[in-house]
């Protein structure tokens, strides 16, 4: 399993209070608006935009503030415009960081993803500092699958895929960006369920860090998703099973 689908399991595994699903919420709003503005309403033709309303709705999202946020996109409510930052940084024992923003306030989004960095130990970089160490991916997970997973590996990879990863009960497809929506429509058409479809920045390679710094790590990553202007958090570290039930714990 990659670092990138460790670190959503360890989120699913510490459970989601009523305050953080709120604000999961808000976060998903904000995506689907701005999937929306950039790429219209219609969600046949706006591969972002559905994936964004997948997630919604997979996150029990109502309907209508799903709607809004579309309104909110074709000018249909008033509310402010937000940017698209993506920030760059240094964590506890040189790991790297991408945090993917949607703000109206570029000085407040930027003092308190520094803020988070500092306390962690770790420091705000400039553009280009680490982004070359990811390479944006289509990526597809497929969970306790029913069918045999490397028969659906094959399928994946006879669809456009660019490489499988099967572990455990999980498999893990990746892409091109552009192939997303063709190997998910074709994995669908041989009745296979996905769990989740998204385009994610994932690390070209990983970095091995001791137990203490991993887990100083994770704590970042988790502060950093606490600000309500971040909606993702990347990073290159290698993130072991005993790390995950560690901080799961914690």
């Amino acid at each position: 399993m990659s670092g990138h689908s460790k670190w959503s399991q360890i989120k699913r595994q510490k459970g989601v209070t009523d305050v953080k699903r709120g604000q999961a919420f808000t976060k998903l709003g904000r995506e689907i608006a701005v999937a929306a503005r950039t790429g219209g309403p219609n969600l046949e033709m706006n591969a972002r935009l559905r994936l964004a309303v997948e997630r919604a709705r997979a996150a029990n999202m109502p309907v209508d503030t799903i709607d809004r946020a579309i309104k909110r996109a074709t000018g249909a409510t008033a509310e402010g415009t937000l940017d698209e930052i993506t920030y760059e940084g240094y964590g506890p024992g040189g790991a790297a960081l991408l945090i993917e923003v949607l703000t109206d306030n570029r000085k407040r989004a930027v003092a308190e993803v520094r803020n988070a960095f500092t306390r962690a130990g770790g420091s705000l970089a400039e553009a280009g500092a680490v982004a070359w160490l990811f390479q944006q991916r289509g990526v597809l997970t497929i969970e306790s699958p029913s069918q045999d997973p490397d028969e659906i590996g094959l399928m994946a990879i006879d669809a456009g895929a660019e490489d499988v990863r099967v572990d455990d009960d999980m498999v893990e497809i990746f892409t091109a960006p552009t192939d997303l929506e063709a190997v998910r429509s074709s994995l669908g058409e041989a009745h296979v369920e996905v769990t989740s479809a998204e385009v994610a920045m994932i690390p070209n390679t990983t970095l091995a860090l001791d137990g203490h710094h991993t887990i100083s790590t994770l704590r970042l990553m988790e502060r950093l998703e606490d600000l309500d202007d971040v909606q993702k958090v990347y990073t290159n570290i290698e993130i072991s099973e005993e790390a995950v039930a560690a901080y799961a714990e914690a």
